[in-house]
């Protein structure tokens, strides 16, 4: 089964730029897809944004759409969220997620099937 690992959270101000990675143990043989999802503390854990490792398509949340971008790696099997004017409700906990499914899995309810890594922090100040 795959892994998942991320890193590249911390403390920035409104407006400026951080990036997360996720590298993944392996991905080949079998159609994944990675995405990110961020939770703050008592809500759901929801999409932000998501692709499939064997194809173009990127999902973007609404609200990131324009300020954050998915990138990839393949010889690192390392997928990058470059995350730019960030802004206070931008600060969760974002954790990677890879799945056996379509490029947008993270665009519905939270995924019950998907390997999650431990999970890194952004906080954005006002």
């Amino acid at each position: 089964q795959v892994q998942v690992k991320e890193s590249g959270g911390g403390l920035v101000q409104a407006g400026e730029s951080l990036r997360l990675s996720c590298t993944a143990s392996s991905l080949t043989g079998i159609g994944y897809s990675l995405g990110w999802y961020r939770q703050v503390p008592g809500k759901e854990r929801v999409g932000v944004a998501c692709f499939s490792w064997s194809g173009n398509s990127i999902w973007y949340r609404d609200s990131v759409k324009g300020r954050f971008s998915m990138s990839r790696n393949d010889a690192r099997n390392t997928t990058y969220l470059e995350m730019n004017d960030l802004k206070p409700e931008d600060t969760a906990m974002y954790y990677c997620a890879a799945e056996e499914g379509a490029f947008d899995f993270c665009s519905g309810p939270r995924c019950y099937s998907c390997t999650w890594g431990q999970g890194t922090q952004v906080t954005v100040s006002s």
